[in-house]
């Protein structure tokens, strides 16, 4: 890659001398062209960069707390029994409803482990001492698209519903970026139940919240959902990002 902008660089060098030599100043416009191209071209490829689509097995876990700093002091007294059963910490989320309802991410390194530790009766003491209320909601997730770029808010959207066909949403899905954007709606992450992709999860940035929110309501969206195949009604979670790892 260094090499190839050396040579690039001599090569534009030699050109500037000899058209210099020549007076030659009627294609400065062309010049100022080709760099505003080159300028172009750059920025996408970096753009591009951002997006991860290598697969990431991920356990998502929902419940309701009594109080969260109590609880976030016991969860991360928790974490090496986590990290000895291959899980690290990735996002911790509150309910923007609900404060107390608390969502936590954690990349699995070994699904069987991931899935063991769930049972384990040194979790459930755990989140009995943290001042979890209820039984929480344990799943495990595929994520095969990440877009990483970085954005103005803290503010997510975690949609799970159910597809005909994975292939099939995920055509739409992608088609689907510019609606997206226009209703102030960025996707974060795509992906799908650890046993079965036709359990689908869309984690999405709330760029504007008016029109986001008006169009997961709209008949608009409704037959969008339908022309991407899904079959279920969605369930949807809005949180606020609190901590990442």
């Amino acid at each position: 890659m260094k090499l190839s902008r050396i040579s690039s660089s001599l090569l534009c060098a030699g050109m500037a001398l000899f058209l210099a030599s020549c007076g030659s100043g009627g294609n400065e416009k062309t010049a100022t062209a080709d760099s505003t191209a080159a300028a172009d071209s750059a920025a996408k490829a970096q753009a591009a960069n951002t997006i991860v689509t290598t697969p990431q097995n991920v356990v998502v876990i929902t419940h309701k707390v009594a109080n969260y700093a109590k609880w976030v002091a016991a969860y991360d007294a928790h974490d090496s029994a986590r990290l000895a059963n291959g899980l690290h910490n990735y996002v911790i989320g509150r309910g923007l409803e609900d404060s107390n309802m608390v969502i936590v991410v954690l990349k699995a390194d070994d699904t069987a482990k991931a899935k063991a530790f769930e049972k384990d009766p040194g979790l459930k003491v755990a989140m009995k001492k943290g001042g979890v209320l209820g039984a929480p909601t344990m799943s495990m997730f595929t994520e095969t698209w990440q877009d990483t770029a970085k954005v103005e808010t803290n503010l997510r959207a975690a949609t799970m519903f159910t597809v005909k066909d994975w292939d099939a949403f995920v055509k739409a899905f992608e088609q689907g970026k510019q609606a997206r954007a226009d209703n102030g709606i960025a996707a974060r992450v795509l992906g799908h139940d650890l046993d079965d992709n036709k359990k689908a999860s869309v984690v999405a940035a709330i760029l504007d919240s008016a029109k986001a929110f008006a169009y997961y309501r709209s008949d608009e969206f409704k037959h969008v959902r339908d022309t991407a195949g899904v079959v279920s009604e969605p369930s949807r979670f809005v949180f606020r990002i609190i901590k990442t790892y």
